[in-house]
C-alpha cells in the first residue's frame, strides 16, 4: 500500500473534480497494524456469525436492518425515532412523515437485495436496483431511481465552486462501477474480503455515482458484499450505528484517502468499526436471549392467558410496535380480551404506551427496543 495513490483531479472551469484510480488490480497489503486488526475483525465477525446460529436469527433480522435504516438516514439528516420506524404511516405526524418514509425504502431496499442475491450477484445491476427501491417515492425521487448520474454532483458547500468534494465528471461513472464490479468479483484478486468490503465503500463513495443516497446505498452494500462472498450468512453487521458515532473520522478518513493516499488509515478506521459494531452484536443477541428466558417466567403468572401472552411476545420481537386491532388479530379473541392482555402487559413491564391518547393508542416493546441502543 505505500505505493498506492488514490486518483488525481482534473480541472473543470470553476472547480477541480477528482478522478479515482481503477482499483481492479493486484494489491499487496504491507501496513502490520492492518494486518493484526484484520485477523481481530475476522475473529469477532466469526463469533458473532456463529452465535446468530444459536438464536432464531428471521425473528430478529427485521429489526437489525430497521436500526441499520434508521441509523443510516441519521447520518443524512433524517431525524426518526426507533418507535416510529415500526409505527403506520397514519400514526406518524405530518411533519415527520418525510423522514419514516425514507426509513421505511432503506427497509425495503436492504429486503429486496437479500431477495435477490442467491440469483443476482454482488454487480452494478444489483447496486441500481436497491437505489432504485431506495429512492422511489421519497425525496429523492426526482433524481434518477436505478439511473447513474448525468450530470455533476458534489459534497458540501452551496455551489460546485466551493464544495468540500467534488466527484468524478459523470461521462467517467460507468467505467469506474465496472472496474469496482470487476474487483468485487475477481476470484484471482487475493486481497482479504473485510479490505475489499473497505476499498468498494471507500470507491463507490468517491465515484459518488447516483445524484442522490449515495451514502445510503453505500453504506447497505457492506452486509450485502460481505453475505454474497459467505463472510456471514444473513446481513447482521451494520457499521452506521459505528459511523454516525463517528461522523466526522468517517468523512476526514474517506477524505484523507484521497487528499494523503492514506488507504491504511481508512482500513483502520474500518476494521476497528467491525470489531466493535460485531461485539455490540453479540451483546445484543446474548440479551435477547436473556430477555427471552426472563419473560418467559413473567408470563407464567398469567395462568390461562399466558398462551395468548407468548403468540403476543413472538410478534413483538419482529415488530416491537402494537395497538389493540394488531394484537386482537394475534389472539383471534374479541375486543375485550384484547384490551384484557394489553393491561396485563402493561403490568408486566412489556407494553409501553407511547401516544398518550384515549383513542388509536399504540404500544411498544420498549425493553427490546433499548437492547439496540446499548
Amino acid at each position: 500500500m505505500k505505493k498506492f495513490v488514490s486518483g488525481h483531479f482534473i480541472g473543470q472551469g470553476s472547480y477541480k473534480s477528482f478522478v479515482p484510480n481503477a482499483i481492479s488490480r493486484s494489491w499487496q497489503i504491507d501496513d502490520m497494524q492492518v494486518l493484526q486488526l484484520l485477523s481481530q475483525a475476522d475473529r469477532e465477525l466469526g463469533r458473532l456469525d456463529m452465535f446468530s446460529k444459536y438464536v432464531d436469527i428471521d425473528l430478529y433480522i427485521s429489526m437489525h436492518i430497521a436500526w441499520e435504516a434508521r441509523q443510516s438516514t441519521r447520518i443524512e439528516g433524517t431525524q426518526t425515532s426507533m418507535e416510529e420506524v415500526f409505527l403506520g404511516r397514519d400514526d406518524i405526524s405530518h411533519e415527520r412523515r418525510s423522514d419514516w418514509e425514507e426509513v421505511q425504502h432503506y427497509i425495503a431496499a436492504m429486503n429486496e437485495a437479500m431477495l435477490l442475491l442467491p440469483s443476482l450477484p454482488f454487480s452494478t445491476r444489483l447496486i441500481r436496483k436497491v437505489h432504485h427501491v431506495l429512492l422511489q417515492g421519497v425525496r429523492g425521487q426526482q433524481k434518477l431511481p436505478g439511473e447513474y448520474r448525468s450530470s455533476q454532483n458534489w459534497i458540501g458547500g452551496a455551489s460546485l465552486s466551493d464544495a468540500v468534494f467534488v466527484p468524478p465528471p459523470h461521462s467517467m461513472v460507468g467505467d469506474l462501477m465496472s472496474d469496482l464490479e470487476k474487483f468485487a468479483n475477481d476470484p484471482g484478486n487475493l486481497m482479504p474480503e473485510l479490505l475489499k468490503a473497505a476499498l468498494i465503500h471507500y470507491q463507490f463513495e468517491t465515484i459518488h455515482p447516483f445524484l442522490d443516497g449515495n451514502g445510503r446505498v453505500g453504506r447497505l452494500l457492506i452486509p450485502l458484499l460481505l453475505v454474497n462472498k459467505g463472510i456471514i450468512e444473513r446481513p447482521v453487521l451494520y457499521l452506521s450505528d459505528f459511523f454516525e458515532r463517528n461522523r466526522m473520522l468517517y468523512y476526514d478518513n474517506l477524505m484523507r484517502v484521497r487528499t494523503h493516499n492514506d488507504l491504511g488509515q481508512w482500513f483502520r478506521f474500518f476494521l476497528t468499526g467491525i470489531v466493535e459494531t460485531s461485539r455490540k452484536g453479540i451483546q445484543t443477541f446474548d440479551g435477547i436471549l436473556l430477555l427471552q428466558r426472563r419473560l418467559d417466567e413473567k408470563l407464567k403468572s398469567l395462568g390461562s392467558r399466558s398462551a395468548d401472552a407468548r403468540k403476543v411476545l413472538d410478534a413483538l420481537f419482529r415488530k416491537p410496535a402494537i395497538d389493540a386491532p394488531r394484537l386482537q388479530e394475534i389472539i383471534g379473541k374479541s375486543k375485550v380480551s384484547a384490551y384484557k392482555l394489553i393491561d396485563d402487559l402493561e403490568r408486566l413491564g412489556i407494553l409501553e404506551e407511547i401516544t398518550g391518547a384515549q383513542r388509536g393508542r399504540v404500544y411498544v416493546f420498549r425493553e427490546y427496543l433499548e437492547l439496540y441502543k446499548g
